[in-house]
């Protein structure tokens, strides 16, 4: 039956390995030479796994900075009891300039506009601006273009209410180190972080590397790494995995809420897009649907572990539930399943396994899109 660690509200939440997430930041962390920094990136909630909990792990195992995506998301790092060094991976709306000065957060820089009014803030406010210049050098996603870095500095490096922390840039192809748009990429930044230096402005802390290029590339450490979904245990590319192992940190558990030997013929959930094949057939109903990150696109398409074994989904899934059946067959026989009986979406029980990889195939998409999902409204419980 539950443990104490399981939500008493709902039979159904996210497990959070600590452990895992300690050892998979500190495999970053020993990818460094010698002074050069980790930044972790916790932005989308920790990509579903937990923001504060997950920074307050990864600081305690040598992240010097973390990265968000959004002036909020780094604002409850900062409520949350984070000190370091927080970036915001774009430039926010200029009205967002009060919050990032009153949080200490530094935004991405790549207007003017921007720059200026944020510099201009910060002057009214009585503090400097610090912020880190994003270069455009081949992704066409943000960023002043690698061409323009020094009319974009003299642009506005005169005003005192700023301060340049440093320079960034993304790569669009780092899991193809060998290929020419990612070595072209790398080369553009390369120059233009040249370009600055030489014509006497201050860069701040040089970075590139998001968690592909980290593993695969060491040659572009500069003086700081972004790890991001590697942090978590996900691999980024099929290349990376044998090169280093990581360990999955989240798991989906849920446990049956209800069971039922529907007659054979009889329909299953919205639409009676699975029927009951012959008799004997246990239909178990889980608390999970397609508003915790499970999509109705999957239904009748996936398995579950039950006693270490795979089961399958049946019938269309339902926002905040599904059904799952339990079939014996003359090859495989097993107990059925009662109420409070533990059902694992993604993670491990005994042997078996369903990894978040697994999941993103059948739904066509990535493993990162997979954590976020599941992460928005189950509980999480940190083991």
């Amino acid at each position: 039956m539950p443990s104490s660690k399981e939500p008493a509200t709902r039979w159904a939440w996210v497990e959070i390995d600590q452990g895992a997430l300690r050892r998979n930041t500190r495999a970053f962390k020993n990818l460094l030479g010698y002074g050069k920094r980790l930044c972790c990136v916790v932005k989308a909630d920790a990509y579903g796994h937990g923001a504060v909990q997950c920074a307050k792990i990864m600081h305690a195992t040598g992240a010097d900075m973390f990265a968000v995506a959004t002036v909020s998301e780094g604002v409850q790092l900062r409520e949350g009891g984070i000190k370091s060094p927080i970036l915001v991976l774009n430039e926010p709306p200029i009205d967002a300039c009060d919050t990032l000065l009153e949080y200490q957060i530094m935004p991405s820089v790549y207007s003017s506009e921007f720059a200026l009014a944020y510099g201009e803030r910060a002057v009214e406010m009585g503090c400097v601006g610090k912020y880190h210049m994003a270069i455009e050098t081949g992704m066409n996603r943000i960023g002043v273009r690698f061409t323009d870095v020094l009319e974009f500095r003299r642009e506005i490096d005169f005003h005192r209410g700023i301060e340049c922390d440093g320079v960034f840039t993304h790569f669009a192809t780092a899991d193809d180190p060998d290929g020419w748009d990612y070595r072209l990429q790398c080369t553009r930044f390369s120059e233009a972080v040249a370009a600055m230096k030489d014509a006497g402005f201050e860069c701040g802390i040089v970075h590139c590397s998001n968690t592909p290029a980290s593993m695969l590339d060491h040659s572009m450490q500069f003086d700081m790494i972004r790890a991001g979904i590697g942090l978590y245990g996900l691999q980024p590319c099929e290349k990376s995995a044998p090169i280093m192992p990581l360990e999955p940190v989240m798991s989906v558990r849920a446990r049956v809420t209800r069971t039922i030997h529907p007659a054979m013929g009889e329909g299953v959930g919205y639409g009676f897009t699975f029927r009951v094949p012959r008799a004997r057939v246990q239909v178990c109903t889980i608390p999970v649907g397609y508003a915790d990150g499970l999509p109705r696109t999957l239904s009748n398409k996936m398995d579950v572990l039950y006693r270490g074994q795979r089961i399958r989904q049946v019938g269309n899934i339902c926002m905040d539930q599904c059904m799952v059946a339990i079939q014996q067959t003359p090859a495989r026989q097993m107990p059925e399943a009662e109420v409070g009986d533990l059902i694992t979406i993604v993670g491990k029980d005994g042997d078996a396994v369903i990894s978040m990889d697994e999941m993103a195939r059948l739904r066509g998409t990535i493993n990162y899109e997979v954590a976020c999902g599941f992460g928005m409204r189950l509980e999480k419980v940190y083991i």
